[in-house]
């Protein structure tokens, strides 16, 4: 026997080699070839398996340690500087330091622009390192979670770092699961353990997981763990959250596994004392991580055009230089024609080497016009306001002494150029909170909105040992109602909301704990509770609850639950008096189908059930009726019978439930609100009027997205909301025309309503469908693509590509049109999915909010993301730029924040080109009197000065301080949001009128001065090339300076000092480094002595400095005086909605607001419940020996 078992590992082994397993046996599940095989307790085996890329191999089972940082100590060097030299502006410089350590052509010290070069990528590296030791640190944290594994025959306390796949481990309540576990048992019934999945779908409500049975029944203890050798066939690692198809092969059967006995990574284990899991994905290998997306560089809009500006001064460089050079050229020649002399200072050089000297003299003399402390002040101007948001206020949450914080100080100007938000919805929108709010019996409404306006006194509910306390009611005739206990249909009401529901309960501390499939139904339990009827036990076939302090005990007959199909779940008991009774509750469609004729107080009800809708209330219908005797016998029968069929169960028992389910009294109807973050409703409608789109990824159920949508005025009245079906039917003439949506807008029938608006509303199935479809397709082309190279054909091919990415066109193009979208029951990695597409084919700037781990993806995709610190952990703000407590105060990181910060940035660009230019360009007119060498006008220290001193602190003012309206006239007027979206303060056209204004300026202050010089030479006058200097220098410095003060729209204190700064600072600088003591100790670098002393102390000279600059200001001023003469106010527009520009099919709405179709939406919307597991006992202890394994018993 012990040789067989040998044998039998060998052939095992032998079986799974790499060689053999390509070729000899891959394991087919439902004809899928499955490549991922995971044996238990047997590490060796999976070391085996190997992947190569190149001549480097590695294990094919990753470790579960995580590493989401960009760089370590040895990539941080070299792959920051390949980063910040992306930027086309540090090659620049770069080009420059190098030409400048060649003495011939060399104009100043290498130095002088190494220094500045070197502390701008100190300051950018420095921020980087920062932000990547904190994912460094956050790493650490995660892989040194502690957890236990099973080593030899024990447990022993590890780390999440150290889980291997085939480890087995072993998890407490409250623990997150380390890794993709298969569930093999647990301390609770039938190996069932409940979960939370907040961090991977972002629903709190509780999930359970099963173990198999064979699993549950053989892995009683530690001892039969660690013997347990079990060997899972599954699918390779994927993203697909909510699928997995595998085998589990032990003792030579083979046992199906699925989705339900999975553990992922990420998930919380809630009321479930121990479990167990075999670990199947690890690391970057599971579902949660396949969805995280990479680290990505993330660059504004200005960012990349300043790139494109530099290139573009660049060339302007290069061509006046040649000209300069070529100019020089000739020049040379001449004078060596007409002084015979001349030709030997130039014996051992010719005119192409001196020409050649002379070009790139010239590049070095006019670099500074694209000045390192524009690039500095950026970073400084970037700095600061981010910590004004961090500062603010107004985005301060104290509930959790939380204020907003910006992650990422460089993305403050695309905060005001935003055109599309991405949402998540749970603990983003809402607070996940269900609340009872109204409710209408026997056709009375009871009820009253807290808003209305009147006095309202909350209803005491002290005389009810078991209220929570939580519960606010304002309405006390229902409470009178209640406890008079004379009106039958009140009862059985408040009956059918205690008895009829999966809801599982424990006792915590003296408390009852409700645990439920979905939050609905707990808010409608608890709020049963809270009005005397409580649920306080259930075993397998009975209910035990406490009515008015009355304990009673139900039998239950039978359980049908609830479904997408059935929509409504009912429950058949017996209660104490023997009287057998059918409770059921659904949405209204289903139940008013089901009600017996002439069923009283109907009318009122669906009034009830508008007004209800009306008030975007989740709504849900109460019926019940009386079942005799015979009735229940012939159906119970018929149930069985059906219950015990192995084909085509399902419909079977649903036909029984129809029998069952007609003839029903109308009980009433129930009101809950999904309660909203505060001010959500007010910032997406501001949102919209700043002509931003909010689009809703979330991964709840499609009733739930919908109601919310309403909820928050995502979506109105008159909105018509298209569904997967009519999709399919403009999409699909979209495909068939080869053409945009606009070309096939008359091929077919008109929309009903050419001027309604639209709203999309589509689930992750569907985008599965059409976009990963595509996706794979393009993926497979790009594949195939490499033997296309070596001569294969590839029409086809490119065929099928085409069709992908028309497919993805069509989409983006349909849903950009509408008003609203809502995609419901979405993977993290569709989320960003759709980010990316919206970004590919819409060319616009995004942003993604969201607070689990499902929404770092996309957070990540989109241009900006924001994490809110919600209930889902910090997993959201870690990976976002930046980070807030409240989704309202979005409207003023955009409005306000985002506006300012663009305007900033937009006019600290356009006049810092403006005064380079202006001031500098005056190197190029003077080299036309210089005999085109390459000598600057200028003093050293005025251009080492002029932008770090001279004019820095204006510019900076501005940068820092500017606003054209206070932050309250911002949010009043958000339709003017849309400068920052057109681009319209800075682009191609303000950067080329600041480049000829400054050109004009710079011609002014030459030639005025050079004419004013010709003018005054003589004896006895100051006309040398130093005063001259002085002279056009002073006269640059004030032009600027007067332009700045006429731009400046909010002036401060702050702002005044430092436009008077500037002009200090020039005086005393200029005093310094004139100084005749300096001079004569450096004469070298300190070339013009008391220059300015002599020249601006002449009458004639401090005319001309005047006379320029009124000649340089007044063309500015009249420009402004025409324009605001003639620019027509322009007050906010009424905000009106894109319309639909297509019409291919007659599109009706499937959720219109008023209609009984559009109630349906909000009722009940949660998934299946746990019948199945209350009815067959599975989910229930036994009160009188309650057993948990151990397994540390043998």
């Amino acid at each position: 026997m012990e040789h067989e078992g040998q044998l039998k590992k060998k052939r095992v082994r032998r079986w799974s080699s790499p060689a053999h397993f390509s070729n000899k046996r891959k394991a087919s599940i439902f004809g899928q070839d499955f490549t991922w095989e995971v044996k238990a307790n047997d590490s060796d085996y999976h070391k085996q398996f190997k992947k190569s890329f190149l001549c480097w191999k590695r294990t094919k089972y990753s470790g579960n340690a995580i590493n989401t940082a960009k760089y370590n100590i040895l990539t941080f060097l070299p792959l920051n500087l390949y980063e910040q030299f992306h930027r086309i502006a540090n090659l620049y410089f770069l080009f420059v330091i190098l030409l400048q350590t060649i003495p011939e052509i060399a104009t100043l010290p290498w130095f002088a622009l190494l220094l500045p070069l070197a502390c701008l990528l100190t300051i950018r590296g420095t921020r980087d390192l920062v932000d990547d030791i904190a994912r460094h640190r956050s790493d650490r944290m995660i892989n040194g979670r502690p957890c236990e594994i099973l080593l030899g025959k024990s447990f022993c306390k590890k780390r999440w770092r150290d889980i291997q796949v085939g480890d087995i481990v072993c998890l407490q309540k409250d623990d997150f699961v380390p890794a993709d576990l298969l569930l093999l048992a647990s301390s609770e019934p039938s190996s069932l353990c409940y979960v939370e999945t907040a961090d991977i779908d972002g629903e709190t409500n509780l999930k359970f997981r099963q173990a198999l049975i064979i699993t549950h029944k053989e892995l009683v203890n530690t001892d039969k763990m660690a013997a347990f050798d079990g060997l899972v066939v599954c699918e390779e690692p994927n993203s697909r959250m909510h699928t997995f198809v595998g085998n589990l092969e032990w003792k030579g059967e083979k046992y199906a596994l699925d989705s339900e006995k999975i553990l992922l990574r990420g998930c919380r284990i809630r009321n479930t004392d121990t479990c167990y899991g075999l670990v199947i994905y690890a690391g970057f290998d599971s579902k949660i991580m396949k969805n995280c997306g990479k680290i990505k560089l993330k660059r504004t809009k200005l960012d990349k055009l300043m790139n494109k500006l530099v290139i573009i001064i660049f060339l302007m460089l290069v061509a006046v230089s040649f000209c300069l050079a070529v100019a020089y050229g000739f020049l040379v020649m001449d004078l060596k024609t007409r002084h015979s002399y001349l030709p030997a200072f130039y014996r051992n050089s010719s005119l192409a080497k001196e020409a050649f000297l002379s070009f790139w003299s010239f590049m070095i003399l006019l670099s500074v016009i694209v000045p390192m402390s524009l690039y500095i002040t950026f970073e400084f101007i970037y700095l600061a306001n981010s910590c004004f948001i961090n500062w603010d206020l107004e985005m301060y949450y104290s509930p959790l002494d939380m204020p907003a914080k910006a992650r990422s100080t460089s993305l403050n100007d695309q905060l005001g150029q935003i055109e599309y938000i991405f949402s998540d919805k749970t603990g983003t929108l809402t607070q996940n909170i269900m609340t009872f709010k109204k409710c209408c019996i026997s056709g009375l409404t009871y009820g009253t909105d807290e808003n209305s306006g009147e006095s309202l006194e909350a209803v005491s509910l002290s005389w009810n040992k078991y209220a929570d306390g939580k519960l606010v009611f304002y309405d006390p005739t229902l409470l009178i109602a209640i406890k008079a206990d004379e009106d039958k249909t009140v009862r059985e009401f408040w009956q059918l909301l205690a008895l009829c529901h999966t809801v599982m309960v424990e006792e915590k501390d003296g408390q009852l704990v409700y645990q439920a499939a979905s939050p609905d139904e707990e808010a409608l339990v608890t709020a049963a509770r809270n009005f005397g009827y409580v649920f306080l036990s259930r075993t397998q076939d009975t209910i035990t609850t406490s009515e008015l302090g009355v304990e009673k005990t139900y039998q239950v007959l039978a359980m049908m639950d609830f479904n997408s199909v059935r929509k409504r779940m009912s429950v058949l008991l017996r209660d104490p008096d023997g009287t057998i009774r059918l409770y059921t509750k659904g949405a209204d469609t289903v139940i008013f189908e089901r009600l017996r004729p002439g069923c009283p107080n109907e009318l009122a009800t669906e009034k009830a059930l508008d007004t209800f809708a009306e008030e975007t209330l989740r709504t849900l219908c109460l019926a019940s009726k009386e079942v005799d005797e015979e009735a229940y016998r012939e159906w119970n029968k018929r149930y069985h019978e059906a219950h015990i069929l192995l084909q085509n169960r399902a419909q079977a028992l649903h036909a029984v439930y129809e029998d069952m389910e007609k003839d029903l009294k109308l009980l009433g109807a129930t009101a809950i609100e999904d309660k909203l973050q505060d001010g959500v409703p007010d910032t997406i409608h501001l949102l919209k009027k700043g002509n931003i789109k909010v689009w809703v990824l979330t991964g709840d159920k499609q009733e739930t997205a919908v109601n919310i949508g309403f909820a928050c005025r995502l979506l109105s009245d008159d909105m018509e909301i298209l569904d997967e079906k009519d999709i399919y039917g403009i999409l699909e003439a979209y495909w068939e025309s080869n053409n945009n949506l606009r070309s096939v807008q008359n091929s077919g029938p008109k929309l009903q309503q050419p001027h309604s608006k639209m709203a999309l509303v589509v689930t992750g199935d569907f985008l599965d469908k059409l976009l990963l479809q595509s996706g794979e397709e393009q993926a497979r082309t790009k594949k195939s693509n490499l033997l296309t190279r070596g001569g294969w054909p590839c029409g086809a091919q490119q065929v099928q590509e085409d069709l992908a990415i028309r497919r993805e066109r069509s989409f983006v193009d349909l849903a950009t049109k509408c008003q609203a979208v809502i995609c419901c029951r979405v993977t993290p990695k569709q989320k960003a999915l759709i980010v990316q597409l919206v970004k590919k084919y819409q060319q616009v700037t995004t942003l993604a909010i969201g607070d689990g781990a499902n929404d770092v993806n996309m957070i990540k995709t989109a241009d900006i993301g924001v994490g809110i610190s919600g209930q889902e952990g910090m997993q959201a703000v870690q990976c976002s730029d930046y980070a807030l407590a409240q989704f309202a105060y979005l409207q003023r990181l955009l409005l306000v924040h985002g506006r300012w910060s663009y305007l900033r940035i937009s006019k600290f660009l356009r006049y810092f080109f403006y005064k380079t230019f202006a001031s500098m360009m005056v190197q190029i007119w003077f080299a036309f009197y210089s005999g085109f060498t390459a000598q600057s006008l200028y003093e050293g220290w005025f251009l080492a000065f002029f932008n770090i001193f001279y004019t820095a602190y204006p510019v900076l003012s501005m940068g820092l301080l500017e606003q054209d309206m206070n932050a309250k006239k911002c949010l009043e007027f958000p339709e003017l949001y849309s400068v920052g979206q057109k681009n319209q303060l800075f682009n191609y056209w303000v950067f080329f009128v600041a480049l000829a204004h400054g050109t004009a300026t710079s011609l002014v202050n030459f030639y005025v001065a050079l004419w004013a010089f010709n003018d005054f030479a003589g004896p006895g006058s100051i006309c040398d090339y130093q005063s001259f200097a002085v002279t056009v220098a002073t006269s640059a410095l004030l032009s600027v300076i007067a332009e700045i003060a006429m731009d400046i729209k909010f002036w401060t204190i702050l702002s005044i000092l430092a436009v008077l700064s500037s002009v200090i600072l020039y005086s005393l600088m200029s005093f310094l480094t004139q100084n005749f003591f300096i001079s004569h100790v450096a004469p070298t670098m300190f070339r013009f002595p008391d220059a300015s002393r002599n020249a601006l102390t002449e009458p004639y000279i401090l005319l001309v400095v005047l006379l320029t600059v009124v000649v340089n200001t007044m063309p500015s001023l009249a420009v402004r005086l025409v324009y605001h003469m003639t620019a027509e106010p322009k007050p906010g527009k009424p905000y009106r909605d894109t319309q639909v520009e297509a019409g291919t099919v007659e599109l009706k709405a499937h959720f219109q607001r008023g209609s009984t179709r559009r109630r349906s939406s909000y009722a009940f919307s949660h998934k299946e419940g746990y019948a199945d597991l209350i009815s067959g006992g599975a989910s229930l202890r036994k009160k009188s020996s309650q057993v948990t394994q151990d397994p540390n018993q043998p």
